[in-house]
């Protein structure tokens, strides 16, 4: 696996439909974290963050994440030539040493998940795990049509309640694990993040 394609698991689009995922049993106290994490998610405008991204062989690879919400994100690596931006209708894969790109339709991705005016973690994705400390909130999800596809799991600071870093376990069992650090939220972006550069 390349190493760009690691953080890519996180947007690439979905896979065929197989079995839907069954809904866990929440407790009181799950539904509240879920419930506060989601107006955490929802109250998120703007985000600017660096990421440390590490795989499940040691590979590391370092960049820049911006989300401008409902629609626009972009993930661009320090050293790699690849570059992920989503501009509210397309999400596009951009290689800038070779000029190339390919486009998908962003609803057709779990990175509409992320940028989509209003997060709900249920529907097309589905809680199949809730483990909570006094430091951190981490919460499982699949896609509810396709659970075989992967997990993704959020983890977020409690106190504040602050999304810190993700796990993407895919299909293959390759894991990979994205740290956030530096982290603003609520910023004026620039629209031109968003725009994929010209051939």
């Amino acid at each position: 696996m390349k190493l760009y394609h690691a953080l890519a698991a996180l947007v690439l689009a979905l896979a065929p439909v197989l079995a839907a995922a069954q809904p866990l049993r929440l407790s009181p106290e799950d539904q509240t974290a879920i419930a506060r994490v989601e107006d955490y998610l929802n109250g998120i405008t703007t985000m600017q963050a660096r990421f440390v991204q590490v795989t499940g062989m040691g590979a590391m690879a370092e960049g820049d994440f911006y989300l401008s919400r409902p629609g626009r994100m972009r993930i661009e690596y320090d050293r790699e030539p690849y570059l992920y931006v989503a501009d509210g209708f397309w999400l596009t894969y951009y290689d800038k040493e070779l000029g190339q790109r390919s486009d998908v339709m962003l609803g057709s991705t779990i990175a509409d998940f992320i940028t989509r005016e209003n997060i709900r973690l249920s529907g097309d994705v589905t809680v199949t795990g809730v483990r909570q400390d006094e430091h951190s909130i981490e919460i499982d999800l699949v896609q509810t049509e396709d659970p075989g596809q992967g997990t993704l799991t959020l983890v977020f600071s409690r106190n504040p309640l602050q999304l810190r870093r993700w796990v993407v376990l895919d299909a293959q069992g390759q894991r990979t694990e994205v740290a956030l650090s530096e982290i603003r939220t609520g910023m004026s972006l620039d629209r031109r993040l968003f725009v994929v550069p010209r051939r």
